[in-house]
């Protein structure tokens, strides 16, 4: 199937890579499973509320015919691939590029949530575009909260600035072929090639908590191994 062969090959070259020694990115596993289990959870979830309304559906040509709760493996897989990829981009930007804090009032995002979580109740009319844009304005607070200095990290957002190149590549495909056919009554109708511009805000609310659930199950990974270390000394 064209959607499970495009999802494997956004996972190939990150998965071969996540043994290379300077990353060591395996290492990092027991912090980026849960992290994909949460995103698979949560965003699962909303794609199967958005497919069992008509938000969009999947082409049976490109797709499969076989689905589990209204979507097709490709679509479960992406939720795996995906911000498996774009955690290991944010995990080879801090290895090789310096890091630099950004003088960013973290204040301002609160606020900055507030309006694009407004923004979403005023456009909840187009169903894909209201709800994605209440899932950035939810997205930066949960970074706020789970990883808050991710948002003075230079790294961070040329890592968040480099998944897009993937993005275009994997979308664009997804879009173009069609394997995702969307009801445009549902969106803005708004489009960057065959892209509607909402995918561009649905990938960033997945990401900032993809990098966000990283972090934070990652210092627990940290804590856990010190405790361990520790307790070995005693």
């Amino acid at each position: 199937m064209a959607y499970i062969l495009l999802n494997l090959l956004v996972l190939l070259f990150p998965l071969v890579l996540s043994f290379d020694r300077k990353v060591a990115f395996y290492k990092s596993w027991p912090a980026v499973f849960p992290s994909l289990l949460v995103i698979l959870i949560l965003f699962g979830s909303w794609d199967v509320w958005k497919t069992s309304i008509g938000v969009w559906s999947f082409s049976v040509q490109y797709a499969g015919a076989w689905r589990f709760l209204g979507l097709p493996a490709g679509e479960w897989l992406f939720f795996i691939c995906v911000p498996y990829s774009c955690i290991f981009i944010l995990a080879c930007v801090r290895a090789y590029i310096k890091e630099h804090e950004l003088p960013i009032p973290l204040w301002l995002w609160y606020v900055l949530a507030e309006a694009i979580i407004l923004a979403g109740l005023l456009l909840m009319h187009k169903t894909y575009t209201g709800i994605v844009f209440l899932s950035v304005g939810a997205a930066i607070l949960a970074v706020r909260i789970l990883s808050p200095n991710n948002f003075r990290s230079s790294n961070f957002w040329i890592a968040l600035a480099i998944t897009y190149v993937p993005f275009l590549i994997a979308n664009g495909i997804l879009t173009g072929l069609p394997i995702v056919l969307y009801d445009n009554s549902r969106n803005l109708n708004i489009r960057v090639g065959p892209i509607p511009i909402e995918d561009f805000f649905f990938s960033l609310s997945m990401l900032l908590l993809s990098f966000a659930l990283y972090d934070f199950f990652g210092r627990k990974q940290e804590k856990h191994s010190l405790h361990k270390r520790a307790t070995a000394l005693e």
